[in-house]
């Protein structure tokens, strides 16, 4: 009997399957580079169904902290349990926290990343050239982040491969020149802080400006950014509805579509955030053609 239930436990576990009925595999702490002899690490989710050969990457990242419990936070909104239902593989990376890195660093991490993705998408079967991206508050940021310059990758500037074909993020922020203002000086002076971690004290105000805006998407953007489709809830209390708003106007500006929803009432997150995630579903089959390849 021990013969047989063991096998059954394992794929069970393996399985991953979930109180809704569908299945994913889960792979975890897979190393996709390594910085000062320290591993980053991803989760991989694979369908255990039909596969679409499409990819998505959710950057796990909440206060710019990468620890496992955000990944939790990720499979309770549902968000692998709905991406890989459609046939996604999704990669969860984790770009580090700032206990140990800057917010620069982490983007550098993540654009590697996307390029370890790339580099292994036949071992996935996976089209490296139909790839979304997504993530929630600070990993909205890091996607954003890297998002708006694509192709001028901070890994190497010869390098076009940290690059995907469209990205949604949920309540980013995305301008840490104007977060907080004059209606909020303290969260100002907050996220003033958490951006300049790991950076020299000794700056003038001058330099200080110029390191804000390198980490913030608003200002970066170029015509060269991937569709975005933000969501941010009218009642967040942590990110101003603002910077969404902000995001979106750099994008089209630059001729970039862009799409923000509004979550009425919504917050940081919302308990029913899973339905949002499968309008992000439904935009990535837009965005990224998701049709079964033959």
């Amino acid at each position: 009997m021990l013969r047989i239930f063991l096998p059954l436990l394992t794929a069970a576990i393996l399985l991953g399957l979930t109180h809704h009925g569908f299945a994913q595999v889960q792979h975890k702490n897979l190393v996709y580079a390594e910085t000062h002899g320290i591993g980053l690490v991803m989760d991989i989710f694979t369908p255990v169904g039909d596969r679409n050969g499409l990819a998505i990457i959710d950057v796990i990242s909440g206060g710019w902290d990468s620890g496992r419990g955000k990944i939790h936070d990720h499979e309770r909104a549902q968000v692998f349990r709905i991406l890989c239902g459609r046939g996604y593989v999704v990669f969860a990376i984790r770009p580090g926290s700032l206990s140990r890195f800057s917010i620069a660093d982490m983007a550098t991490h993540l654009e590697k990343g996307i390029v370890w993705v790339k580099e292994h998408a036949d071992k996935n079967d996976i089209d490296p050239t139909r790839i979304g991206m997504m993530g929630a508050s600070a990993g909205g940021h890091l996607a954003s982040l890297v998002a708006v310059t694509n192709g001028r990758s901070r890994v190497n500037p010869d390098n076009d491969k940290a690059t995907v074909k469209a990205v949604a993020v949920f309540f980013p922020p995305t301008d840490f020149l104007t977060f907080g203002g004059k209606s909020d000086p303290a969260a100002a002076i907050r996220v003033r802080q958490i951006a300049l971690r790991g950076i020299s004290n000794e700056l003038s105000e001058e330099e200080v400006k110029q390191a804000l805006i390198s980490i913030s998407p608003a200002r970066l953007v170029t015509k060269d950014a991937p569709p975005f489709l933000l969501i941010h809830g009218t009642a967040d209390e942590i990110v101003p509805q603002a910077q969404s708003e902000l995001l979106q106007a750099a994008l089209m500006d630059n001729g970039v579509s862009a799409k923000l929803i509004l979550k009425e009432g919504g917050g940081h997150p919302w308990l029913t955030i899973h339905e949002e995630v499968g309008m992000i579903a439904d935009w990535f089959d837009q965005q990224l053609n998701n049709e079964l390849r033959p």
